[in-house]
């Protein structure tokens, strides 16, 4: 892994990196979060007893536009052709939490680590935003990168 940060130039500039003369390549990206609960509201969501609708359908439909609304996020990002985007969700019950995990595939010259965090991060938001009239002291927490492919770098495994 390089020590140098690419979003500066030799002024300490911010800047757009230049991916112009990079091979396009197939990458992934995955990355995960969670939400933690009031067991209750974990219950809620799984029972479907929401007003304002299925939780977890609502909160996969953000992550997806999320992932596709990066580059407006997120200032030096560039904007690129996703080419399948996918959401999951893995509740544990007993515990008040459920994990959200975001695969994001592009084929081009730049990877598709931010669209992935940036998935779960929407998908986490909505699913606090449609509960929190029940439980305003939900937690987001471990937002990270899991795994990514392809690019001159290669594959990365987080390890834990």
């Amino acid at each position: 892994m390089s020590d140098q940060l690419t979003h500066f130039d030799e002024e300490g500039k911010a800047i757009m990196v230049e991916v112009g003369d990079k091979t396009p390549t197939q990458r992934l990206a995955i990355a995960r979060g969670e939400v933690r609960m009031q067991e209750s509201t974990l219950g809620r969501i799984l029972d479907g007893d929401f007003s304002k609708g299925d939780v977890l359908a609502v909160a996969r439909l953000a992550g997806i536009m999320a992932a596709k609304k990066t580059p407006e996020l997120i200032p030096l990002c560039h904007p690129l052709l996703l080419t399948s985007i996918a959401i999951d969700f893995f509740p544990h019950p007993g515990e008040g939490r459920v994990e959200i995990e975001a695969r994001v595939r592009v084929t081009g010259n730049t990877g598709v680590e931010m669209e992935a965090l940036t998935a779960v991060s929407g998908a986490a938001l909505t699913i606090y935003d449609m509960c929190k009239a029940v439980d305003k002291g939900m937690e987001i927490h471990a937002i990270r990168l899991m795994e990514k492919h392809g690019g001159k770098s290669g594959t990365y495994l987080r390890n834990a």
